[in-house]
Order: structure tokens, then C-alpha cells, then sequence
């Protein structure tokens, strides 16, 4: 019997920014703004929702503001809490990308992660940590320290790997040996060499690991920043690396797939990657 998937994705630009408002006023004007979306999801049947990196927020990181430590909230907490009742609402699955504050001063790029009972399953940190002009994350970021979960939700196995982690093919084929069968990637990337890199990396990895992947991208400017234009075009991806649903460059939009997990066995039993596999032969990966 096919096991179909209707797994859904926003991407969203910013409706204030700072100068427009006090960090608590444009967190709920981000958060408010989603809801509809939101709804719109559950009310279409949607059973795993993805939300865009910490995406009740500006992406603050172009700057070296300490100011947006403020927006830092714990995981679970008030954000994963309110959309816990969507979460049960409408029987789906939700991805909730946030910054988390652990404790003073220890502050992580996290995902939470909701049954479609409401349920919190626990949560995703992101690993790797980019420190270059533009990208100044680890004024903000701790790397993340618990390795590549995957959690399985009523629906499906689910991992998270989010933004600069899709950089590094070796956290993406944890999150396949740990059992993903979905792998989500909210992001929030500018136009430039990434944007090339984002319709390429991606794929691939959906490939070497046989999974799907959904993957999300903010849209817009964002000002006092003005890193550049946020360029959408959020998608799905199969396991052989064929993009089948995009989302538009510029627009917030709720982009809404349907496809088959069987999929996956179909194409490892053709493609023996991890079959094949050399562990013994890759201990030197670890001298470098």
C-alpha cells in the first residue's frame, strides 16, 4: 500500500523590522502572519509542516547587534507551546525553527519538532556555524551538540538539518544511516554563488541517501541589514534528485507536495549506497 505524504512549506518575508518595532512586536507580527498559512495548511490536509529558519525573526546574523540575545527563547517554550495546539488542531506535524536560549549566554539555532498529537518530540541544533562577512552566526550561535536526530512522528521519520549545514554532506548522511525518510532544511540565504549551490547541494544529498528532502528559503529584504535579496524558491526534492514542486523567488507563499515514501525503497534497492558503504576505509576523515 503506498505510503503518500502532503507535506508543506512556508517561506515568508518580514513584515517589520527593527526600527519598526521592539523585538517582542516584530516576533508577533512574524508569528501572526504565519497563522494564516498555518491554517491553511491544516485546513488542506497538510501532515508535516516546515517553517522557515528561526522564522519568527529577522535573519539578525549580517550584524553584531547583541541586542537580538532578547529574542532568544527556551525549547520547548512559549513559541513551541502556542503552535502545539495547531499541531493538535489539525493532526500535522510541525517543524518550528527558533532561536534558543538554553541558559544565559548559551544560545543555539534550533528546531522543535511537534507530533501531529501535539506532542513535543524533541528538538534539532544546528551544527555548523558560519563566522564570515555577511554571516556573523557565531556572535549568536553555540555549534549545535546533539549530533543528527531523527524522530519519528506519526507520519513519517523526520531529521532536520538547517542553513549552513547543507554545506557538509557528512551530517546528511547521519541523518540517513540514523533512518530519515524526510529530511527538512529551513533556511535563510541571499542571491550570489548560493543560489546556484541551493537548487545543487541539496539534491545531491537527496541522492547519496536516498530520502526526500523539503527545503526552505525566506523571501525579501531585510532592512537595517540589506544583506540582499532573499530569493524563496523553496522546494521538494526525491530520492533521485528530481525536483518536483518549487515554490516562486519572491512571493510568501505555502508551497504543498504529495508524494510517495515508498519511493525511497524502490530507489535504495537500485542504488546500494549504503549497501556499498567502506566505513573501515574513512577513519582518516576524522584526522583532517
Amino acid at each position: 500500500m503506498p505510503r503518500i505524504i502532503k507535506s508543506g512549506l512556508i517561506q515568508m518575508s518580514l513584515p517589520i523590522t527593527e526600527g519598526e518595532g521592539t523585538i517582542e512586536e516584530i516576533k508577533d507580527a512574524m508569528l501572526k502572519k504565519h497563522l494564516p498559512y498555518i491554517d491553511e495548511a491544516g485546513k488542506n490536509g497538510v501532515q508535516i509542516l516546515c517553517l522557515q529558519e528561526i522564522f519568527n525573526t529577522p535573519y539578525f546574523c549580517p550584524g553584531q547587534d547583541m541586542k537580538w540575545y532578547a529574542s532568544a527563547e527556551s525549547v520547548p517554550g512559549p513559541t513551541t507551546e502556542f503552535l502545539q495546539e495547531y499541531a493538535r488542531k489539525y493532526q500535522m506535524v510541525l517543524i518550528v525553527p527558533v532561536y534558543e536560549k538554553e541558559q544565559p549566554g548559551v544560545l543555539y539555532n534550533t528546531a522543535a519538532v511537534i507530533d501531529a498529537d501535539g506532542t513535543y518530540l524533541g528538538k534539532y541544533r544546528k551544527n555548523h556555524i558560519p563566522h564570515t562577512s555577511g554571516f556573523w552566526e557565531k556572535f549568536f550561535f553555540k555549534p549545535g551538540n546533539m549530533g543528527y536526530p531523527v524522530f519519528q512522528t506519526k507520519y513519517a521519520k523526520v531529521g532536520v538539518y538547517i542553513c549552513y549545514d547543507r554545506h557538509f554532506p557528512e551530517g546528511a548522511r547521519a541523518l540517513g544511516l540514523n533512518g530519515a525518510e524526510i529530511v527538512y532544511n529551513p533556511s535563510a540565504t541571499v542571491a550570489g554563488l548560493s543560489q546556484y549551490l541551493w537548487k545543487l547541494e541539496q539534491p545531491a544529498h537527496a541522492v547519496a541517501n536516498g530520502y526526500f528532502m523539503g527545503c526552505i528559503n525566506r523571501v525579501g529584504t531585510e532592512k537595517p541589514w540589506n544583506l540582499g535579496q532573499f530569493y524563496g524558491t523553496s522546494y521538494f526534492v526525491n530520492p533521485r534528485g528530481e525536483l518536483f514542486k518549487i515554490a516562486s523567488e519572491n512571493d510568501d507563499e505555502l508551497l504543498i507536495a504529495e508524494f510517495d515514501l515508498d519511493m525511497i525503497d524502490e530507489v535504495r534497492s537500485t542504488w546500494q549506497f549504503f549497501r556499498d558503504r567502506r566505513p573501515e576505509s574513512y577513519d582518516d576523515l576524522l584526522d583532517y
